[in-house]
């Protein structure tokens, strides 16, 4: 990769702002990258290579800080979202029951073999785009944290179980990588946890602010990409490394100078970087050439958007149930572990990933209805409140 190519990515990644700056679209920035990869990509005007070794670590980078955002933006600390543990729970098995009979249907049709994959997608949630819409919309209340808990709960089950799935084989290696990621973090929120008791952390916070040295920066993004390299080392992805600190993070307390600053290195460079990486790795001319796949696609998004939209039946409002459906995370791993151990047929990939695009844009339709919704509900008068003008 040279600056050029860096240069031409980075402002490709403008189109995700540009799509989103009309306030009644409710578009996640997500999608103007995911767009713009695929223009500059190996579908498109083939600029950039994502097998690049460098294009590829900062992707990588910026995927394990995207998901260790989305895991500092749950509120483990909120009392309330305890409470909704258990609704959220009981919602994301239930999907998960659902998916079992879809995912078993959707393979059956198709004759891929691939069952136990679509189950896992069909049952998964992105906390790294529902919870910044949930943020970006204002959207609240006791059935807003439910679904909160519901996605949270899905992401990390199916970020668990997708390598085991995906290559079963290697199911027990994956077992073991991802027990050991998951320890690993305990062990960390327990030393953190101590750090914080005893002021040690607050007295760090003094002295980076006072000289600049931005330490508890430094020192998360030490500790994120040790996680990392052990889920590398264990064969598993590396949004469970991230989400998992994040977790942790959000459990301790994240200080509100270190909040920004992750948010200007995830959101304002890595992150963009990785969602074009993402696009311009994606050869929809693969689903051209087999066109069954992109039927695939499409039943894999409308079965996502049915399974988690039959949670209405459980007493959740359609709109949160859809919004509840956005992947992103579990596609891509799936993808990638799928190419990288050559167990994908060929477009099938792709039509994973159209399967997770039709999800983010229903998520999008479905937070603008749900903001519409509370706004109609707090102001029966119509006048928008100031707050949620955005």
């Amino acid at each position: 990769m040279t600056f050029f190519q860096l240069a031409l990515i980075s402002a490709a990644a403008l189109l995700g702002p540009l799509l989103a700056l009309p306030r009644k679209w409710h578009l996640p920035v997500v999608l103007g990258q995911l767009l713009a990869g695929i223009v500059i990509g190996r579908t498109g005007l083939q600029a950039v290579d994502p097998g690049d070794p460098a294009f590829t670590l900062m992707a990588d980078v910026g995927f394990a800080l995207i998901m260790f955002v989305a895991g500092t933006h749950v509120p483990i600390r909120d009392k309330a979202i305890r409470a909704a543990v258990g609704g959220g729970a009981t919602r994301a098995g239930a999907a998960a029951l659902l998916a079992v009979v879809t995912g078993l249907g959707i393979a059956a049709v198709f004759g891929t073999g691939h069952a136990p994959v679509y189950i896992v997608l069909l049952a998964s949630s992105s906390a790294a785009l529902v919870l910044p819409i949930v943020d970006s919309l204002g959207l609240r209340g006791p059935k807003v944290l439910t679904m909160t808990a519901q996605v949270a709960i899905a992401d990390i089950a199916c970020i668990v179980a997708l390598p085991l799935t995906v290559d079963p084989p290697n199911a027990g290696r994956a077992a073991l990588g991802a027990a050991a990621v998951a320890v690993s973090a305990l062990l960390l929120y327990v030393i953190l946890r101590a750090l914080e008791r005893r002021g040690t952390r607050g007295r760090l916070h003094d002295v980076s602010e006072d000289r600049k040295f931005a330490l508890e920066l430094r020192i998360q993004l030490t500790l994120l990409f040790a996680l990392a390299g052990l889920a590398v080392f264990g064969h598993v992805s590396v949004m469970l490394a991230g989400f998992s600190f994040g977790l942790v993070v959000a459990a301790v307390g994240e200080p509100r100078r270190l909040a920004h600053q992750l948010f200007a290195v995830s959101d304002g460079f890595l992150g963009p970087i990785f969602f074009v990486w993402l696009g311009a790795s994606l050869n929809l001319n693969d689903l051209g050439s087999n066109p069954q796949m992109i039927l695939l696609g499409l039943c894999l998004g409308a079965g996502t958007l049915l399974v988690h939209a039959a949670m209405r039946l459980l007493g959740q409002p359609l709109p949160l149930a859809v919004l509840s459906a956005s992947q992103l995370g579990v596609p891509v791993a799936a993808v990638t572990i799928g190419a990288q151990s050559h167990l994908l047929q060929p477009g099938e990939g792709a039509a994973m990933l159209l399967g997770a695009l039709i999800t983010i844009a229903a998520s999008a339709i479905a937070g603008r209805t749900a903001a519409a919704a509370q706004d109609a509900a707090a102001n029966p008068s119509g006048t928008r409140p100031a707050s949620n003008s955005r």
